[in-house]
């Protein structure tokens, strides 16, 4: 069975991105975005990897399908991105998004959906974004990891969403980065 992966930045005070989506306060330079584009070259953005050096036909090493909420799914729209991770399985969780090439949209119940792209033949499936989407999906997420950055914003999107649900995952390891940041890896 597939297993679902919950792999994301956060800032210290739990926030995956600001009040309209901002991003650009995750430190972008160093040795974890080194450990990024060696060990999970799939999570970096087809046009972004020329400018990591990661080949845009780089093999993906854990995941062939990407789940995302809309919110996640619409900065790369606004700049006129409509398949952010073309080297993935792209699925969003929306209402209200219209067809896109390369992109499936799916209204249907995303635990449902999950539990089915779960049972396929497949390599992971890696969660990315959003807090809602995570919120809905929180007990079908078998992996987090964290990639916590040294910066607090006060507000925006938080890691997770949703009904208070306490639920334990075990610590199975953190590493240090020279920049601050730290990977924490947890397991159901």
């Amino acid at each position: 069975m597939r297993k679902l992966t919950y792999f994301v930045a956060t800032t210290l005070d739990g926030f995956i991105s600001g009040p309209d989506h901002e991003m650009d306060f995750f430190p972008m330079q160093g040795e974890h975005i080194t450990a990024l584009t060696e060990e999970y070259p799939e999570t970096v953005p087809t046009h972004v990897r020329p400018l990591l050096g990661v080949p845009v036909d780089a093999p993906n090493h854990r995941f062939d399908t990407v789940v995302m909420g809309r919110g996640t799914y619409e900065p790369a729209l606004a700049h006129g991105i409509t398949s952010p991770y073309s080297h993935l399985r792209q699925i969003v969780f929306s209402r209200s998004l219209s067809p896109t090439p390369g992109v499936e949209i799916l209204a249907s119940d995303p635990v449902a959906a999950v539990r089915e792209l779960k049972a396929e033949p497949g390599s992971g499936i890696w969660l990315c974004g959003g807090g809602q989407l995570a919120g809905h999906l929180r007990s079908e997420i078998d992996e987090l990891v964290l990639k916590v950055n040294p910066v607090v914003c006060g507000s925006g999107t938080p890691v997770f969403t949703g009904d208070f649900r306490p639920e334990s995952f075990a610590l199975q390891a953190v590493r240090h980065f020279h920049t601050g940041v730290v990977w924490l890896h947890y397991t159901r």
